[in-house]
């Protein structure tokens, strides 16, 4: 599925099976993860993508000619030499090449990956299963982190991401808090039957102060209410690779050594972490999938709140 131009469809077509390169692998997808950074990209408003591009980075598949499974996520490639790579923080690579963004990804029955670059996938996952863990379960675990140890934690959009880390932060000992779109009755169940202790509108107050929040919606109007919703010296974290403008909002909201804070990507050790934790919790997605043919129809799903869990593309199933 070949995106031509942002704002157009995707377009199904027959491409040459890509051809690795040194130090790379070729990889039959059997599943994909759909991803809200995927839309943002369809969408053009994230700039230059590579043209024409194959989505997707939350890539499960074999190399060909091994009997090996193995997981492509959004961090494709660094250059292991500027500042950032050298101290550890390979997220904010200068030069940095994205799955599914500067580089063919998972939308297709074969992709290429920098071997270094891939990550071992635990056992007893499904493909179906696994794909998500790639970058909504990543990108979850690499914000959850950032809120430090806080026990009263608020999610807002209660999506692919959060799914799965309300999981991870039950596990830790956390009280989960879940924000939906307003009169979202089913995804606000959603939420408590994954164990939140209360869920509601973006628009209500929870009804204790919160340690930290992580906002998953790219809505920039929910950061003023969420940082209203914070304890003294409590966190936002907006995980988000886009979002719309943050409006105004008055100092007072920020004072008392409350943070407000982004994530960029992933790095490895990230990846490995998380997969490493999955099983121990263990973490479970709920997926919905699709066959590849109907990616565009996944997306329209998601963009219009119609998943509950994550989006997935079966494309190979043997």
């Amino acid at each position: 599925m070949v995106l031509d131009r942002p704002g157009s469809p995707l377009r199904q077509a027959g491409l040459p099976d890509p051809i690795p390169g040194p130090g790379q692998l070729l990889v039959r997808v059997e599943t994909c993860g759909v991803c809200r950074t995927d839309l943002h990209i369809l969408d053009g408003e994230l700039p230059r993508p590579k043209l024409p591009l194959v989505l997707g980075h939350q890539i499960v598949g074999k190399v060909v000619g091994e009997d090996r499974r193995v997981g492509i996520p959004w961090l494709g490639w660094t250059d292991g030499e500027c500042r950032y790579c050298r101290d550890g923080r390979e997220n904010l690579c200068d030069n940095a090449r994205f799955t599914g963004y500067d580089l063919d990804g998972g939308y297709a029955e074969y992709a290429v990956v920098d071997e270094r670059f891939c990550l071992a996938l635990p056992e007893g996952y499904s493909g179906l299963e696994a794909a998500p863990l790639l970058c909504a379960g990543l990108i979850g675990y690499r914000s959850l982190r950032l809120t430090g140890d806080a026990e009263r934690l608020g999610l807002y959009g209660f999506g692919a991401s959060a799914h799965i880390i309300a999981q991870v932060a039950r596990h830790e000992g956390r009280r989960v808090f879940a924000f939906t779109r307003p009169g979202d009755e089913e995804g606000q169940a959603f939420a408590r039957e994954l164990g939140a202790v209360w869920a509601g509108g973006s628009d209500q107050s929870p009804p204790e102060e919160l340690d930290a929040a992580i906002i998953f919606a790219p809505v920039g109007e929910l950061v003023p209410l969420a940082l209203g919703a914070l304890a003294k010296g409590g966190s936002v974290v907006c995980a988000g690779i886009h979002m719309t403008d943050i409006p105004a909002f008055p100092y007072e909201l920020l004072w008392e050594e409350r943070v407000l804070r982004s994530v960029a990507n992933l790095t490895r050790r990230d990846g490995e972490a998380f997969l490493a934790l999955a099983p121990q919790v263990p973490v479970r997605a709920v997926v919905e999938a699709f066959p590849l043919e109907r990616a565009n129809e996944a997306l329209e799903d998601m963009r219009a709140g119609r998943i509950h869990g994550s989006a997935v593309l079966e494309v190979a199933t043997s």
